[in-house]
């Protein structure tokens, strides 16, 4: 296994522990009285300041910006509102549905990745890791067990759930073709080169001049999150939420931070990166060690002890993994072509 493709894996683990500890940050927010539209405002409003100071620091990412073209800042700111969907879909149902349930109806995501990118992104190769992707999703749901089926939530907070799930799938595969990933090649044609319309040929084909050899993806993902901050700010405001600072309670503020900060500007830059070293595929089979990290983290914060089964989940989780990054090497996805710069 090559640097690159070592520290990709490592990019969508550190991205998976921050998604996951959004659940629990948001769990005291919503106990002071803020509901998720609130919550969500925020959480973009201080993930996208982050990102822009992340970027201006920087002469090598502020160049990319300036290199973007037009098309480019168009599929950025489609992902950042297709975001909007994904992210206040699972909140929305975090109201209802316990942060084990969602997790476990949302962590389908992987098998429609995977399906998706059959035809829009770089698929898995071969059955080493398609079985790593059944033992994954076999852990998933072991490892988020404990449901009790007397306690059933809300059919809305299960389609909110089911819905983020979709979403979610589908931005993954955008946002890699937005930052360099090409399908395999059919014959003389890259297929994913073939047309231009909407928002993922824009953003294949202009990748190359908002990141280049020695770009950055902190430019994209900058106008993503701001597109999607603005799009929470616009609604919550114009449905007369209680969302300015003197309105939120103070016990809401350290969630507000801990969501904003670990689970959106850290979760998105990782993985936006990792996403673009492995492939959105593979990205989103070792995002399945998220659950591990919610578990782990709220039997710490929370003394939630976890039961065999869960550990078993867990390992079997950890298994497929390694399953998914091991092996010969025709099984495995090969580094792309556009590298997001050392930072």
């Amino acid at each position: 296994m090559d640097r690159r493709r070592a520290g990709g894996i490592a990019l969508v683990l550190v991205s998976a522990a921050a998604f996951g500890s959004g659940s629990l940050f948001a769990q005291p927010v919503y106990a002071a009285g803020v509901d998720w539209l609130t919550l969500s405002a925020w959480r973009f409003l201080f993930g996208a300041g982050l990102t822009w100071c992340f970027l201006l620091v920087s002469v090598d990412r502020r160049r990319g910006f300036r290199a973007m073209d037009r098309r480019a800042v168009v599929a950025a700111v489609g992902l950042g509102v297709l975001y909007v969907g994904n992210s206040g879909t699972y909140y929305a149902a975090l109201e209802t549905v316990s942060p084990s349930l969602a997790a476990l109806v949302v962590y389908l995501y992987p098998a429609i990745v995977a399906v998706l990118s059959l035809r829009f992104g770089r698929r898995l190769r071969g059955r080493r890791a398609w079985l790593a992707l059944a033992i994954s999703l076999t852990g998933v749901v072991l490892a988020v067990g404990g449901i009790d089926p007397d306690d059933s939530p809300p059919v809305t907070g299960l389609l909110l759930a089911f819905a983020s799930c979709f979403i979610y799938a589908v931005w993954v595969v955008l946002a890699a073709r937005l930052s360099g990933e090409r399908r395999e090649p059919v014959g003389d044609v890259v297929a994913g080169e073939a047309g231009t319309g909407g928002a993922a040929g824009s953003a294949t084909g202009s990748a190359e001049s908002a990141t280049g050899s020695a770009g950055s993806a902190t430019a994209p993902v900058a106008l993503i999150m701001t597109a999607t901050a603005t799009v929470y700010w616009i609604s919550a405001l114009g449905t007369g939420r209680p969302v300015l600072p003197a309105q939120i309670p103070a016990e809401a503020w350290a969630g507000l931070i801990g969501v904003g900060v670990g689970a959106t500007f850290i979760a998105i830059q990782t993985f936006y990166a990792g996403a673009q070293r492995v492939g959105a595929a593979h990205a989103a089979l070792i995002s399945t060690a998220e659950p591990i990290w919610t578990i782990a983290l709220a039997a710490i914060l929370f003394s939630v002890a976890l039961t065999p089964i869960q550990l078993v989940g867990g390992a079997l989780i950890l298994i497929g993994v390694v399953i998914a990054q091991t092996g010969p090497a025709g099984e495995r996805e090969p580094a792309l072509a556009i590298r997001v710069a050392d930072e």
